[in-house]
């Protein structure tokens, strides 16, 4: 079950076949059922927690009664009170996954809080210092990754909040004071192409597709409009990490077919880049793509996220990028096709108390591997608050040295 947050105890409560928990018949019932696909005030519940015991909680429904437990069915009809074990209306709440991304955070601060604690956020994350760092460790362009809602800036939709645009502003301006150059992101779309935080999902479920093409194309000719005639703008990147089978091939290439074309109408210069869908056969978009001009595959490669990284070592690990993940670029690298890029990379891996040598030596594997890409490479995150995915941390700290790759 998924939870939409209204306020701090109000929620919507929507189940796996994505419709959402209310009172039959519009409220005019006691019975509770799930076959609506957008909430109303019937499909709003109260959360009460127990103060001693947060995970402990009672549900109240729009009538006013608590839900309750019964034989084949739960029902918003209990009036009574407490918290013993033998009250039926009494549930246990356990949280299996806590979405922490831009729509949670601006969601969860609410419009009075939300605007000031972005705004110290775009102050502090990232500054003009930062891009003169890169640019001294040898790196020459940055990949931004921006929210759908940055094309409404500086009122975006509730719950976002205006400022991403300004934000992004200053980062062409820091890269063209310091000679970088920036790829622009489509990281969040609507809908949401992954159900990631990242990619500015409500509740988990990934909800994009063929219905939002229109309005995410829109997104894409108003970043290409806005940034084409800058000298730092190196490449559009029309979506990040589609997931497989949700994000269907289909879909995906009337998309980037349609966002492509947006770029061109602003821009002749500009790289587009195509992310591959995550689960998907990496090279299912290297003949569509060969019909494009000034167009790159995007692949992203980790030694975790699947149960194969669980039990290998330092050098089984590293074997693994100087021989399967250098077999899986050269599959995209083609002589008469796309140019190839690793978008997302880190130093991480499923390994505990591995050496700062042993870091060192992965590191430097996938730099040597990874710089084989046509187009380049992206680590992770330039700053994060874990170490071994932080770019700037792993070079303040001797592990990982660009000058001398």
């Amino acid at each position: 079950m998924q939870l939409w947050r209204i306020n701090e105890s109000t929620f919507n409560l929507r189940v796996f076949n994505k419709q959402f928990f209310g009172l039959e018949n519009q409220g005019k019932g006691n019975k509770v059922v799930a076959v609506l696909n957008s909430p109303g005030n019937s499909e709003t519940f109260q959360i009460v927690r127990k103060n001693d015991d947060g995970n402990r909680v009672r549900i109240k429904a729009s009538n006013g009664l608590f839900l309750q437990a019964k034989p084949g069915l739960v029902t918003a009809d209990y009036g009574g009170s407490g918290w013993d074990d033998n009250n039926p209306s009494v549930f246990q709440m356990k949280i299996v996954r806590t979405l922490k991304g831009e729509y949670q955070i601006t969601n969860g601060y609410g419009p009075d809080r939300a605007p000031q604690v972005m705004q110290d956020h775009w102050n502090a994350y990232i500054t003009n210092e930062d891009f003169r760092f890169l640019s001294s460790n040898g790196l020459n362009a940055v990949r931004i990754p921006v929210g759908w809602w940055i094309a409404s800036d500086p009122t975006p939709p509730k719950p976002f909040v205006g400022g991403s645009l300004k934000a992004l502003d200053n980062a062409f301006t820091w890269a063209q004071n310091n000679g970088m150059k920036i790829i622009v992101d489509l990281h969040a779309v609507q809908g949401s192409q992954n159900g990631n935080d990242h990619s500015g999902t409500r509740d988990g479920f990934q909800e994009w597709g063929d219905s939002n093409i229109q309005d995410t194309v829109a997104v894409i000719d108003f970043l290409a409009a806005r940034y084409a005639n800058n000298p730092s703008l190196a490449a559009i990147e029309l979506m990040n990490e589609p997931l497989a089978p949700g994000v269907t091939l289909n879909d995906l290439k009337k998309y980037y077919k349609a966002g492509y074309d947006a770029v061109r109408k602003h821009t002749s210069n500009a790289y587009v880049i195509l992310s591959n869908r995550l689960g998907a056969d990496s090279k299912e978009l290297l003949d569509f793509a060969r019909g494009l001009n000034r167009v790159v595959i995007d692949v992203h490669y980790y030694n975790l996220y699947s149960d194969m990284f669980n039990n290998m070592n330092v050098q089984q690990n590293i074997d693994f990028i100087n021989n399967q993940r250098a077999s899986d670029l050269s599959a995209v690298t083609t002589s008469n096709g796309p140019l190839s890029f690793v978008g997302e990379w880190t130093a991480e891996w499923a390994i505990s108390g591995a050496s700062k040598e042993d870091y060192q030596r992965f590191a430097k594997a996938q730099i040597d591997v990874y710089g084989r890409a046509t187009f380049g490479w992206a680590y992770w995150a330039y700053r994060c608050g874990q170490n071994h995915w932080s770019l700037k941390w792993m070079i303040e700290n001797g592990y990982i040295n660009l000058l001398g790759s």
